[in-house]
């Protein structure tokens, strides 16, 4: 009945101009909402709720999630949505007290209809000070999650009101400069509750103030150091968290192996470990973690150390519950490979970029549940290993970048066994051509992401093929020079999904090629044109026909007049909230378009001459 139901809808969606039929006097509003459960697709969300006023108004009751571009539409979103659980703000522009204290101080008419929501983003709301965080945590009675990374302006005062936060379960604090140990303190005593804190970046946070945070939050149970000044002190507070699952602390320069020995006497529900980039932990250090929790699921050690030791590897073999394992830039073996291979047999992530001397052969026959391979820069990758690895037929994602001893004869491989992949990356694969991508487009129907940059052999034939990837939406074709208006209207006329789009450097696209792009691909979201030999006019009607544009690179179009860069962004600048331009453009733009992209959230890199020969 329920699938019967579902066919009536998508038939109402796909025909909003035929005048409504009575079907609401079959349907009760419960079995609608349920239906409206199903459409996960966002697109068919928003031609559902213009069929007419009753869908709108059901679409009003079900949705659970909003993320707003601007901050005038505000008062009315939240009076049409409310019963928000999740409410992002990270996009929206001049997010400052004013703009708080409007929305959720009392009294006003709309504090009581965000008093459901759970997860507030403010990332990047770089104006808003203690005054207004104060209003929002204290209006918010069910606030469990708040993400405020990259605030610039956070500091203690920021923290302090926080802590009136005191359900608070989830913080999200990444690269807040300004907060310190006394912060911190202020934070964890109000919010005894915390169960995830992420501090990476957090350069002003010290041994004391994780100190007091294993004292005061012993639910926590996913911690983030990275990048901060701890030493072995800071370990062994946090060893005495017996809830600590996740255990992030890449770039710890201060902690050393002796550090990483007292995880191996606490934590006892340890699940995964990151300690990448940490100078001074070897093999010895990992390896008395792995003694100390035998059901890890994660480890992950970058660049931490040059080899697999034979130990650090028997002990690797001995956790059964392994899911992901990543080691880049380790010497890996087949022996060593074998060894984890053969007896974890829950793998479903290894990472091996950077590592030398090693083959597939044992993936391939023993990692069967096997879903990402990160292969980048391995010099022993050849085609003959990837005959081996096409053995994994559960692959999701797959990075092969700077591997240049495959080819199209590995690639078909590939395509013809690993059907389910997601995500392939192939940067600068020069040995990849057409016929690889024939076979890539054949076998692997439903995937998302392709990395093509720098596969000069790659012509308008190989994108010919590409364009018959329906479900594609990111897309890198960076310098193909073989490459011509023809191929990318292949591209745009197939690729109906395609959100992001690399072409930077195709010296052979002209303005044809954008055109096609401006009339078949509305929904991109992200675009480089950099070095694009395109004129005036095809750059201001592809900027003013994609209508979901956000990110626009557009450095060194030597075709392009000022006029016309002028032309292209007013037509665009509604929508756009990243744009990259050639410094000495910010002197002959109008200062009014400037301030008016600005004023609209819109973050401007301005690139120099020097800066853009890559």
């Amino acid at each position: 009945m329920m699938m019967m139901m579902m066919m009536m809808m998508e038939a109402m969606v796909a025909t909003v101009s035929v005048p409504f039929p009575s079907i609401l006097t079959v349907l009760t509003e419960d079995l609608l909402l349920r239906i409206l459960d199903m459409l996960v697709d966002d697109s068919h969300r928003k031609s559902l709720r213009l069929v007419c006023k009753e869908f709108l108004r059901l679409e009003s009751l079900n949705r659970r999630s909003l993320r707003v571009l601007r901050h005038d539409s505000l008062p009315r979103l939240l009076r049409r949505y409310q019963f928000l659980d999740l409410l992002d703000l990270s996009v929206c522009p001049c997010i400052d007290d004013a703009t708080m204290t409007l929305l959720f101080g009392i009294p006003n008419p709309y504090s009581c209809l965000a008093r459901w929501i759970k997860t507030l983003v403010l990332s990047r709301a770089c104006a808003l000070r203690s005054g207004g965080l104060e209003v929002v945590v204290k209006s918010l009675p069910c606030l469990q999650e708040i993400d405020l990374s990259y605030c610039r302006g956070f500091g203690d005062r920021e923290a302090s009101a926080l802590s009136y936060a005191q359900g608070l379960k989830v913080l999200k604090l990444v690269k807040c400069l300004g907060i310190t140990d006394f912060g911190l303190a202020k934070i964890v005593v109000g919010c005894v509750r915390l169960e995830s804190l992420n501090l990476k970046w957090c350069l002003k946070i010290t041994d004391l103030g994780i100190e007091l945070l294993s004292k005061k939050c012993t639910a926590l149970r996913i911690l983030d150091l990275s990048y901060l000044k701890v030493t072995n002190k800071s370990l062994h507070s946090i060893s005495s968290l017996w809830r600590l699952e996740v255990l992030h602390m890449v770039g710890c320069s201060s902690v050393d192996d002796n550090g990483l020995h007292f995880l191996s006497n606490g934590n006892p529900s340890l699940l995964s470990i990151d300690v990448s980039r940490c100078d001074n932990v070897s093999s010895r250090g990992l390896l008395s973690v792995i003694r100390g929790h035998k059901g890890l699921h994660q480890i992950t050690a970058g660049y931490s150390f040059s080899e697999l030791s034979k130990p650090l590897v028997y002990k690797l073999g001995e956790l059964k519950n392994l899911k992901s394992i990543r080691v880049y830039a380790a010497r890996v073996s087949d022996w060593s490979l074998g060894i984890i291979g053969n007896n974890c047999k829950q793998l479903v992530e290894i990472g091996l970029s950077k590592c030398t001397g090693m083959g597939l052969g044992r993936l391939g026959s023993c990692c069967l549940l096997l879903e990402e391979l990160d292969l980048t820069d391995c010099m022993g990758v050849n085609d003959a290993g990837l005959e081996q690895l096409s053995g994994c037929l559960e692959l999701l994602c797959l990075k092969l970048g700077l591997c240049t001893n495959i080819s199209d004869k590995g690639l078909i491989h590939i395509g013809y066994k690993c059907t389910k992949l997601l995500e392939l990356d192939l940067y600068r694969c020069k040995g990849i051509g057409d016929y690889g991508l024939a076979a890539i487009a054949n076998g692997c129907r439903k995937l998302k992401k392709l990395n093509l940059c720098y596969c000069v052999e790659i012509s308008d034939e190989g994108l010919k093929y590409i364009s018959t990837l329906e479900e594609l939406l990111d897309l890198e074709i960076r310098r193909l020079v073989k490459i011509t208006s023809l191929g990318l209207t292949a591209i745009a006329v197939g690729c109906k999904s395609l959100a992001e789009l690399d072409m930077k450097r195709c010296y052979s696209i002209c303005d044809a090629g954008l055109w096609s792009l401006a009339h078949y691909s509305p929904n991109i979201r992200q675009i480089n044109l950099s070095y694009c030999r395109i004129s005036d006019v095809a750059l201001c009607m592809a900027m003013g026909n994609m209508k979901c544009l956000q990110d626009a690179k557009l450095v060194h179009l030597t075709l392009v007049s000022v006029e016309g860069f002028e032309l292209a962004l007013r037509a665009s600048c509604v929508r756009l909230k990243k744009l990259k331009l050639l410094s000495t453009l910010k002197f002959l733009l109008s200062a009014e378009l400037l301030q008016m992209l600005q004023a609209r959230g819109c973050k401007i890199r301005w690139m120099e001459k020097a800066l853009v020969l890559s």
